[in-house]
C-alpha cells in the first residue's frame, strides 16, 4: 500500500469511517500526492527568515508536518513519602523512569478543496511514554483525531495544543516561558511542568536545521535543553511525586525526509555541567550516513552549530525486538573535534508501535552519555526510526 493511501486510511480511522468510505473517499484516497508550484513552497526553503517568539512557540498550519516533543528523566517519591532532605534530584542522581510526550501536528492535502465544515484538514496526534527503570518495561499510549469541534486543536501564536483530555501549553515570557502538560493514558499519566532554565537553543543556521545536502530537506527547528521538571505522575494506581530534567524540541517542516533516506537516528542529551547535546544522522537503507548534525551547548560558552562533516555516529551493540524483528544499535559512538563519547540505552526494550495513528513503528528511550574514560557526561533520550520500513511522514 503506497504511503498516501495509508495516510488516508488513518484519517478515516480518525474520523470513525475506516471499513465504510463512500466511493467519493475511495476515490481521494487513489489520488497521488499534489504537486505544488515552486512559487507556493512554504518559506521553510529558506534559511534566512528569522524565528519570532512567541508566535514560533505555536502552530504551523501551512507545514506539512509538526511537533512538540518533550523527553526527560523522572526521580519518583510516593506523595505520602518526606521530600529527600538534600532537595531537588540532579542528573547525576540515578532516575528512577524515564518520560516521552509528543504533540503532532498534520496537514491533510486530500482535504484542501473540500469545502464541508466537517473536512479532516489538520490531524493532531499524540505519543506518550513512561520507562519503569526498576520494572525493566515501557508503558506507552497513542491518540489521533481530526481538528475541529473541541476535540483537537493546535493552536497559532504560542503553545497550546490539546487531543480531547490530553493537553501541552506555554506561558510566562517567550524567552522564559512554562510548559505544563496532562495526560491520562492506558496505566499510566503525567501532570508535570516544565520551566525553562537557559536560553533558547536554534538549531541549525539560527533555526533552520538542513536534514540533507542542498535547501529542500530541511526543517525549523529548536529546543529547551535543561528544562527543570516539577509535578506527579502516575503508574498503575499509585500515584508519584516527581522532580526532574526534561528537553524539548518543536520542528515543523514541508519536505523533512529525503528520497534516499529511509529514517534517521537522533539524540538530545542534556548534560552534567548544564549544557546540552544533540546529534542525530539522516540513514539510507543501507545503514549508511546520508547526513550529520547537531550542536553542543557549554557553559559560558557559544553555541556550537555541527556542520555534516565535523559529527560522527557509529552504531555499536544491537537489541532485536521479539515483537517486530527489527534489530537496533542500543549503544553509539559520539565523536566531533576533540572529543569522543558513548551513549547506552538504560533499557533496551523501548520500542514503539504506534501504528494505530502515524504507522510507523521506532525505538525511544532513555539513555547515558559517557566520556572517553566511562565517566557519566549527562542523560536523554535516543530515537531511532525507519528500522521496521521506510518512515513515513
Amino acid at each position: 500500500m503506497n504511503p498516501q493511501r495509508r495516510h488516508g486510511l488513518r484519517v478515516l480511522a480518525a474520523l470513525g469511517l475506516a471499513g465504510g468510505s463512500p466511493p467519493a473517499w475511495r476515490q481521494a484516497l487513489a489520488l497521488p500526492p499534489p504537486t505544488l508550484p515552486p512559487q507556493t513552497l512554504p518559506p521553510v526553503l529558506h534559511p534566512g527568515e528569522p524565528l519570532v517568539f512567541p508566535r514560533d512557540h505555536g502552530a504551523h498550519p501551512a507545514f506539512r508536518t509538526e511537533w512538540w516533543y518533550l523527553t526527560g528523566v523522572l526521580h519518583a517519591r510516593p506523595l505520602d513519602a518526606r521530600p529527600p532532605a538534600t532537595g531537588a534530584m540532579s542528573l547525576v542522581t540515578p532516575p528512577s523512569h524515564g518520560f516521552q510526550i509528543t504533540f503532532f501536528r498534520s496537514r491533510v492535502d486530500t482535504a484542501a478543496d473540500n469545502p464541508s465544515r466537517f473536512a479532516a484538514r489538520q490531524l493532531v496526534f499524540v505519543h506518550t511514554a513512561l520507562t519503569d527503570l526498576a520494572g525493566g518495561r515501557l508503558l506507552h499510549d497513542e491518540r489521533i483525531a481530526r481538528t475541529g469541534f473541541g476535540l483537537a486543536e493546535a493552536a497559532e501564536g504560542d503553545t497550546q495544543v490539546h487531543l480531547r483530555d490530553w493537553t501541552l501549553q506555554r506561558e510566562g515570557p517567550a524567552t522564559q516561558g512554562v510548559y505544563r502538560s496532562r495526560i491520562r493514558a492506558q496505566g499510566f499519566g503525567f501532570d508535570l511542568r516544565f520551566a525553562q532554565t537557559q536560553p533558547t537553543l536554534l538549531q541549525g543556521q539560527a533555526g533552520f536545521s538542513q536534514k540533507a545536502p542542498g535547501l529542500v530537506h530541511a526543517s525549523r527547528y529548536y529546543s529547551h535543553p535543561q528544562l527543570t521538571v516539577s509535578g506527579q505522575f502516575q503508574q498503575g494506581d499509585r500515584r508519584f511525586a516527581a522532580s526532574g530534567t526534561a528537553w524539548l524540541d518543536h520542528e515543523w517542516s514541508e519536505a523533512l525526509l529525503h528520497p534516499e533516506a529511509e529514517g534517521w537516528d537522533w539524540m538530545g542529551i542534556n548534560l552534567l555541567d548544564g549544557g546540552a547535546l544533540t546529534a542525530f544522522r539522516l540513514r539510507r537503507r543501507d545503514g549508511s550516513a546520508l547526513w550529520h548534525g547537531g550542536s553542543l551547548r557549554r557553559p559560558g560558552q557559544p553555541d556550537r552549530i555541527f556542520g555534516p562533516e565535523e559529527l560522527r555516529l557509529t552504531p555499536g551493540r544491537r537489541w532485536t525486538s521479539p515483537a517486530t524483528g527489527a534489530s537496533y544499535p542500543v549503544a553509539w559512538t559520539v565523536e566531533w573535534p576533540g572529543a569522543r563519547h558513548t551513549l547506552q540505552a538504560s533499557l533496551d526494550n523501548q520500542e514503539l508501535d504506534s501504528r494505530n495513528s502515524t504507522g510507523n513503528v521506532y525505538w525511544e528511550g532513555l539513555s547515558e552519555l559517557r566520556d572517553s574514560q566511562g565517566r557519566l557526561a549527562g542523560r536523554g533520550y535516543l530515537e531511532m526510526t525507519g528500522y521496521t520500513a521506510r518512515l513515513a511522514l
